[in-house]
């Protein structure tokens, strides 16, 4: 598609008001020197936006989590040209198109469908597993068995821990960790010594785990991850949170001497590195990405996504916005 054949305006989901969204026909979005104009393909539904999408005060774009097609590339872009299919840090994706600079994108490898190979949580999971420092035969948990939670097991499987036990309210979610390498699944009411430490005298040795992996992003599960990690363990905090402030026993990690890991990344090239090795690990089989899509809408359902996302029927994983073949 030439830059002359390009349409000049893009159908746009906006979010008008809580829990409301509307297709918007907007101008084209503007070609700078370095950036490429996408044509998306499919867009993840992500959890970060589900409280944006309910609270934010004015009108707003989603879509983070893009798989799209180039159609036009700056002056100055090198390495891209269309129809190349591509992946990275691109934002307003729930639209017909959407423009990110060159640097923030990486192509998505031909073996891939698009559904395999959104990116930008890839990198997330990628980034937050190079800096836990699991070791051979640690015995970790994970503390939320969603979509990100199932991804981050089979990332944390990779680095060969000896047990891994997975932790959620749902039956469906903890038998699909099952599938993704856990090999013991329990329900937040049975997690007990000793499999926690949380008294401080007259406690045996071996209490706790080596590494807890909170990916769920609320309150119980990051208490719960805490209560479960051992004297000089690791808590890696993969779940986004948001809100209100999350109250911490800051006593408790304290005495433990844990050491906390923020596992989300800022340093843009940082991430587009992880994204690259991420892509490769689902190119090889080792990461399972596909699979975990349960659900899938159109562009003219956004808040139906949204809305399954936030109720979490039983079969429920991960959603995705399909736009474009």
């Amino acid at each position: 598609m030439t830059t002359a054949s390009l349409p000049q305006t893009t159908w746009q989901s906006i979010r008008v008001a809580p829990k409301t969204s509307r297709l918007e026909q907007r101008p084209l979005p503007q070609l700078g020197a370095n950036d490429v104009l996408i044509r998306v393909r499919v867009c993840g539904v992500c959890a970060s936006e589900v409280y944006p999408w309910v609270h934010a005060p004015d009108p707003k774009a989603f879509g983070h989590e893009v798989v799209g097609e180039v159609v036009a590339v700056g002056s100055e872009v090198v390495g891209f040209e269309p129809p190349m299919r591509v992946t990275g840090l691109v934002f307003n994706g729930f639209a017909e198109y959407t423009v990110a600079p060159a640097t923030h994108l990486t192509p998505v490898p031909e073996s891939l469908s698009d559904e395999a190979a959104l990116g930008e949580p890839l990198s997330c999971v990628i980034s937050g597993m190079r800096n836990t420092g699991i070791e051979l035969g640690d015995q970790i948990a994970l503390v939320g068995a969603g979509f990100m939670g199932l991804l981050t097991l089979q990332a944390a499987n990779l680095k060969g821990p000896g047990e891994v036990i997975a932790i959620d309210n749902r039956p469906e979610a903890l038998e699909r960790a099952l599938t993704y390498g856990a090999t013991q699944l329990l329900a937040p009411a049975d997690v007990a010594a000793p499999l926690c430490l949380d008294a401080w005298e007259d406690v045996p040795l071996g209490y706790g785990l080596n590494v807890v992996i909170e990916a769920a992003g609320n309150p119980h599960a990051l208490a719960l991850a805490g209560r479960m990690v051992q004297a000089h363990g690791i808590l890696a905090i993969v779940g986004f949170h948001q809100g209100e402030p999350v109250p911490i026993d800051m006593e408790m990690w304290n005495w433990k001497a844990i050491r906390v890991v923020n596992a989300h990344e800022r340093r843009h090239d940082y991430q587009m590195d992880c994204m690259a090795r991420g892509l490769r690990l689902v190119e090889v089989g080792k990461l399972q990405l596909a699979s975990l899509i349960t659900h899938s809408f159109s562009l003219e359902e956004v808040d139906a996504a949204f809305n399954t996302l936030l109720n979490k029927p039983a079969d429920f994983i991960k959603a995705i916005i399909k736009v474009s073949d």
